[in-house]
């Protein structure tokens, strides 16, 4: 099974045996890994002879029916392949794995998650996650290396079953940061779906994606600091240059106002980021603006009073208008008076 099999690098072309031309054929855009069938149909292999292969060990089995004669250990490829094969007809891989493929995470899934038809079911099998979804699939995920669900709809897969809405709402503006999207490629495959879940509030987050916000604290600045409590709409993902050549984009400039937020929800920072940091605020107060940082605590726990702060360092620069009370109980209209 897949547990018995090390993952790591394998040079490619390592073979315990020279497949048949036909079943080389198949095999090798599956990066060396076929089927039984595959082995029957275009191997033109008897049953007993597929049977005897791995009876000797000249072929390892993957899963239940998926081969390899490959040796050493499996690159990742491979190893998707196996999963898309074992899980048959219609399979692709989807969620945390497509995710991967897309360059969406830099960190390869724990399991190997694959998305079959509602109508079929595939047996459990070790280290393999299998999704039942009724959508039909883009006929172009069958034409992938291997098949996978496009970016949008493992977007809005992830966010089906994404345990907060913050962890939704931080795979969207991720995949906005990283150019991997659009605002109209996004709506679109969310109007294709009859469920969608938090389906208004991820409409706000794609256009605040597109906008700007490249993560989730970046929008809950957006949406319970700015906008809740009346301040000035900052350019986002403004361009900016160190004196030591390094370049970057700040999250929020107030241009007419003189001031620089940043947002980071690092939960720790390794010494060179402190160091990165300063040297940012520095090159933001030599160009004329006010740096300000903000995290998770900041902008989730007390928004109410960081819109209170902010709008009292946009006045000092010279905006002419106030904070706003995005409730009653709110304190931001009178703490920015102070």
């Amino acid at each position: 099974m897949w547990r018995n099999l090390p993952v790591g690098p394998v040079t490619l072309g390592v073979m315990s045996t020279v497949l048949s031309r036909g079943l080389d054929r198949v095999a090798r855009p599956q990066h060396g890994v076929f089927t039984r069938t595959q082995a029957l149909r275009d191997g033109g292999m008897a049953l007993d002879a597929v049977k005897s292969r791995v009876r000797r060990g000249t072929w390892r089995r993957i899963y239940s029916g998926v081969y390899t004669d490959l040796l050493g250990t499996l690159e990742r490829p491979a190893q998707l392949w196996a999963a898309v094969l074992y899980a048959g007809r219609g399979a692709v891989i989807s969620h945390e794995t497509a995710a991967e493929l897309h360059e969406l995470t830099d960190e390869e899934s724990p399991l190997v998650h694959v998305a079959i038809p509602a109508g079929r079911q595939v047996a459990p099998a070790a280290g393999l996650r299998v999704h039942r979804l009724s959508r039909v699939y883009d006929p172009e995920d069958g034409h992938r290396d291997p098949p996978h669900t496009t970016i949008e709809d493992t977007l809005l897969d992830l966010a089906q079953v994404a345990a907060t809405f913050d962890e939704a709402c931080g795979w969207i503006t991720r995949a906005f940061g990283r150019g991997l999207t659009s605002e109209v490629r996004l709506r679109h495959a969310m109007s294709q779906r009859v469920k969608v879940r938090w389906r208004a509030e991820l409409s706000d987050v794609i256009g605040c994606g597109q906008a700007g916000d490249h993560s989730a604290l970046e929008y809950r600045f957006t949406k319970d600091v700015e906008r809740a409590h009346g301040l000035p709409v900052a350019d986002r993902q403004v361009p900016f240059t160190l004196p030591n050549g390094q370049t970057g984009k700040r999250d929020r400039v107030y241009p007419g106002f003189g001031v620089a937020i940043e947002l980071d929800g690092r939960l720790s920072h390794r010494p060179e980021d402190k160091w990165r940091d300063l040297a940012r605020d520095r090159a933001a107060i030599v160009s004329g603006l006010e740096p300000l940082r903000y995290g998770w605590s900041d902008v989730n726990d007390t928004p109410c009073a960081t819109a209170a702060e902010v709008g009292a360092i946009l006045k000092a620069g010279g905006w002419q208008g106030a904070p706003r009370r995005c409730s009653p109980s709110c304190a931001a209209a009178a703490d920015a008076k102070l």
